[in-house]
């Protein structure tokens, strides 16, 4: 039974991604809480820590463990805070595995490595030259590029996987607060938002996608991009928050343009194309090279996203 290392194991990915693969793989398991699914190893992803302990007789490294995308981040130099954990950090991980013979190091990157926005422009691929715009895509997209030069000097396999916003239960942020406002019956102004397209991902396949990605040898050495390849507008969005949550929709049609005059006036013109523009990717790469179609439905991840803490 293959080895595998899986940074990152309690977060919001990585709770579910252990669960399918401990009836499968032995576990080891790197971070700082406990856990009944493998062996802990106590380190944090820096560029000092040795890690000779957790990669012993590993096979495969799954690493999701990230300094994450902070919308207000207060760090006095945020690309270095970013670039301390996601480039440096990995790569000291990554280089560690080469030297102790881990066949193949799985990173999970971002779409921000690509982009911002699709509006007015084609899908983003996986092909794409990297367009990163904010600290976390670029440390993302930074480590990604020595991540692929690593492997061709040291023969340790590559696979690096860039998803969109991740939901499922458990989910935050963004996500669970427009979640919670249409739960509440709230007449929120989006129904009008219909010819933007967003791409998603739920976490039950981002993760059934990882764990083609542990065996599956056309994974060597490539960059896919991952979603539930249903993208949908911002009303189209809420109006199926409303239908898993058993809720009326009481979006209010206000339109587009108001939330762009908003978004100058504010000097929020960021914030606003996240609401009405566009993100979209072109996951066929991952579907031709892989023979992988994400096996469950956006509505099957909306219906786990909106339960309640039990």
């Amino acid at each position: 039974m293959k080895r595998l290392l899986v940074t990152g194991y309690s977060g919001f990915v990585g709770k579910i991604l252990v669960s399918q693969l401990n009836d499968n793989y032995q576990l080891n398991l790197l971070g700082r809480k406990p856990s009944n699914l493998g062996c802990v190893y106590t380190h944090s992803i820096d560029s000092r820590s040795s890690y000779s302990d957790a990669l012993s007789n590993v096979d495969v490294v799954v690493h999701c463990a990230a300094r994450v995308h902070i919308m207000d981040d207060v760090a006095s130099k945020p690309l270095n805070e970013f670039r301390a954990v996601n480039t440096l950090g990995t790569l000291n991980l990554a280089k560690q595995a080469a030297q102790t013979g881990v066949k193949r190091f799985i990173f999970l990157s971002s779409i921000k490595v690509n982009g911002e926005s699709t509006s007015g422009k084609a899908p983003f691929t996986a092909g794409d030259n990297s367009a990163a715009e904010d600290p976390y895509g670029i440390s993302k997209a930074e480590a990604e590029k020595q991540l692929l030069e690593l492997g061709k000097q040291t023969g340790m396999e590559i696979v690096i996987i860039r998803p969109p916003l991740v939901y499922g239960e458990g989910v935050k942020a963004n996500f669970a607060s427009l979640m919670r406002l249409v739960y509440k019956g709230l007449p929120l102004p989006f129904r009008a938002i219909k010819s933007n397209k967003r791409s998603l991902v739920s976490v039950y396949n981002l993760v059934d996608l990882i764990n083609v990605c542990i065996e599956h040898p056309k994974a060597t050495n490539q960059i896919f991009l991952a979603s539930d390849d249903n993208d949908l507008s911002t009303a189209e969005m809420v109006a199926l928050m409303a239908k898993v949550q058993c809720k009326k929709n009481l979006a209010l049609p206000v339109p587009v343009w108001c939330f762009k005059l908003a978004g100058k006036m504010l000097n929020k013109a960021d914030v606003i194309d996240r609401l009405t523009g566009s993100l979209q990717l072109d996951i066929t790469h991952t579907k031709n090279t892989l023979n992988w179609t994400p096996p469950y439905s956006v509505e099957h991840g909306f219906k786990l996203a909106a339960k309640k803490p039990s």
